[in-house]
């Protein structure tokens, strides 16, 4: 019986990283199709949003999986924050692989519904499903724009500052040894943290800073119909960049948050009051 509620309570877990990191995807994607494909079709062109409402639809879809998923499974719906938590704050290594795909799982899903509800907008604002509209559901260096000369290695470097600044954040803002959100905000304000990672890191990679936000939504991709998922506008290989670099990055920053500054916070002691004092 012991043995069958723990496996249960892992499907609980491995159920909620599905439905929140699905739930972020559907608002993630959602946005950067309506922006790219319907807005290139509007008169003037552009007319249903900017890079601001994808960096906000971003954080919010952060926020509202996180409230789904916190209860059973702590909402980690990002890869790079489970291996975190697994080396710096003890969550179990055996959960790694599962919760991973199961984040990975969530986002194919939304993505492949994003793809659905949107085929007509991308089947006319690029027939051909090339990188035009590709980055609607996967990132690409300097979001496909040969303008700008970011490569693998640049957007790499891109990928581990952004995550390590993420994760150094996420520490600080559910540290309970800390000054953590209170009233249940902390969903939020990671959401916000997002967001300013958005505008501020949106450049160079489009700040996946979430292997399983890239991944899954680039085979959805591919198994619809766009051929070059799994390159850059150079045609060079690119999926394994924002998988590699938001994992190295997320142990960067929950590191650097150990190093600079959980190492020095109090540990929690009994409040004067409320601990009913030994009886003799």
């Amino acid at each position: 019986m012991a043995e069958r509620f723990k496996r249960s309570g892992l499907i609980g877990e491995l159920s909620a990283e599905f439905a929140g990191t699905m739930i972020l995807i559907l608002f993630g994607c959602g946005v950067v199709a309506q922006v790219v494909a319907g807005g290139a079709l509007t008169d003037p062109q552009g007319g249903l949003g900017d890079h601001n409402s994808i960096a906000w639809a971003w954080g919010l879809g952060v926020t509202l999986g996180v409230y789904v998923a916190a209860r059973l499974s702590g909402a980690h719906i990002n890869p790079a924050v489970t291996v975190a938590l697994a080396a710096f704050k003890g969550f179990p290594w055996r959960k790694v692989l599962p919760y991973t795909l199961a984040q990975t799982l969530g986002a194919f899903v939304a993505a492949l519904l994003v793809r659905w509800n949107y085929t007509e907008a991308l089947a006319k604002a690029d027939p051909g499903h090339t990188l035009k509209t590709q980055f609607v559901f996967s990132t690409l260096p300097a979001n496909g724009n040969t303008a700008l000369p970011v490569h693998e290695w640049g957007a790499f470097r891109d990928q581990v500052i952004g995550t390590a600044i993420l994760l150094l954040l996420i520490m600080a803002l559910t540290d309970m040894l800390n000054d953590p959100p209170k009233a249940n905000l902390a969903p939020f304000v990671i959401g916000l943290v997002v967001v300013a990672i958005g505008m501020a890191f949106g450049t160079n990679a489009g700040y996946a800073i979430n292997p399983a936000r890239d991944f899954g939504p680039r085979l959805a991709s591919f198994l619809t119909g766009y051929g070059g998922a799994w390159r850059d506008q150079y045609g060079n290989f690119y999926f394994w960049v924002p998988i590699i670099g938001p994992l190295i990055g997320g142990l960067l920053g929950a590191g650097l948050y150990k190093v600079l500054i959980s190492r020095f916070l109090p540990t929690a002691q009994p409040e004067p009051g409320r601990v009913p004092a030994p009886e003799d």
